[in-house]
């Protein structure tokens, strides 16, 4: 990862590893959704992960979060992700969520995530496009 990398900000010249490695859990956490391996997707969650929609309440856990993410994807959906931004233990993916059944339809979203100490998903805001 270079200093010009949308996902190393901070002072000119530093990485934040633990921001890093939070970057990469939230590339894993699409991945792994889209292929539907919630196993592999629940590794990269803390026991205590929040998941947040428009309009609903706070969803909290590993289980619950699963549940709802895949409830909010398309059966065959699937993620991409546009841009990558973080710094200081947060992460902001914006992307498309497409559904092929559809057409190829896109949903646009911008999901803020927090990384705890460890590197692991702590929580996900999730905000979407709509017209005005």
């Amino acid at each position: 990862m270079n200093r010009h990398d949308d996902t190393t900000l901070g002072l000119p010249g530093q990485v934040d590893l633990v921001t890093a490695a939070g970057v990469d859990h939230v590339r894993l956490v699409y991945d792994y959704l889209d292929a539907g391996d919630l196993d592999s997707c629940a590794s990269l969650l803390h026991d205590g992960v929040v998941f947040e929609l428009p309009g609903m309440p706070p969803v909290r856990g590993r289980t619950a979060v699963l549940r709802a993410r895949l409830g909010h994807i398309p059966p065959r959906g699937r993620h991409e992700i546009d841009r990558l931004v973080a710094q200081n233990r947060s992460v902001v993916a914006a992307g498309r969520c497409v559904d092929p059944d559809a057409g190829g339809r896109e949903l646009h979203f911008v999901d803020f995530f927090s990384i705890t100490d460890d590197g692991m998903v702590l929580a996900c805001t999730r905000y979407y496009h709509v017209a005005p």
